[in-house]
């Protein structure tokens, strides 16, 4: 599981999440309990959820056997996820876990 901060001006709030996820990955959305999960390439079950104020986002890949395009194509929509979701760009986020990490 993965924790991402949410930039200011994105809401923790899980239907704008919803969307974001809807307009990456063109597939079923379900809700089980507080958590949004979707299946889409190499990723078998992508969920999603709010931990307070920040995403909480738990991926289980499988890519044995997939061609790199669709590994490619899963990569591209998953880091646009979460732009759309949290603000940060994917240099950013890997800046604000290192910053996270010395405190």
């Amino acid at each position: 599981m993965q924790e991402y901060k949410l930039k200011r001006g994105h809401s923790p709030d899980i239907e704008r999440i919803y969307e974001a996820l809807e307009e990456c990955f063109p597939s079923d959305i379900s809700w089980e309990g507080e958590k949004l999960v979707t299946s889409y390439g190499v990723m078998k079950e992508l969920s999603v959820w709010m931990n307070g104020k920040k995403l909480a986002v738990d991926t289980n890949s499988e890519a044995e056997g997939v061609s790199d395009e669709v590994i490619l194509d899963t990569n591209k929509r998953f880091r646009d996820f979460l732009y759309k979701a949290t603000g940060y760009t994917a240099k950013e986020r890997v800046k604000n876990a290192k910053k996270a990490v010395s405190k």
